[in-house]
């Protein structure tokens, strides 16, 4: 399983030039595995509302057509997925990376992250 950090799915849709070449080859030859955590649609809000991003459209509708354009598959967050993370050591302060971490941790996935801070936990990440 391959998990994009929030980042990754901003720059794969509005921004190719953003993702490493590693990344991008991570994510081509994994079209069929892609997947995000559900978190990320509670960040892309946050971001366009705090006008940190500029989307052509609603969040939301930008959110849901770039899954499925790109063929990602959504992880819900869970119980058990929030209870983990609020298990993780304080390294990451995030609580939205925190949830990030403890779905790679759960479902042993590779997560692609420029977020350097990822690479404490016992995870793979690429980037």
């Amino acid at each position: 399983m391959v998990l994009l950090d929030t980042c990754a799915l901003i720059w794969l849709v509005e921004d190719l030039d953003c993702l490493s070449a590693e990344a991008k080859a991570t994510i081509s030859q994994n079209g069929e595995d892609l997947h995000i955590s559900a978190i990320s649609a509670l960040e892309i809000s946050l971001l366009a509302v705090k006008k940190r991003i500029l989307l052509p459209e609603d969040p939301f509708k930008w959110y849901s057509d770039a899954l499925r354009l790109h063929g990602v598959r959504e992880v819900a967050v869970n119980g058990a997925v929030a209870y983990e993370s609020g298990k993780l050591p304080l390294i990451h302060k995030d609580p939205c990376d925190r949830i990030i971490i403890a779905t790679a941790i759960k479902h042993k996935a590779t997560v692609v992250t420029k977020d350097s801070v990822f690479r404490k936990y016992k995870i793979h990440v690429v980037w």
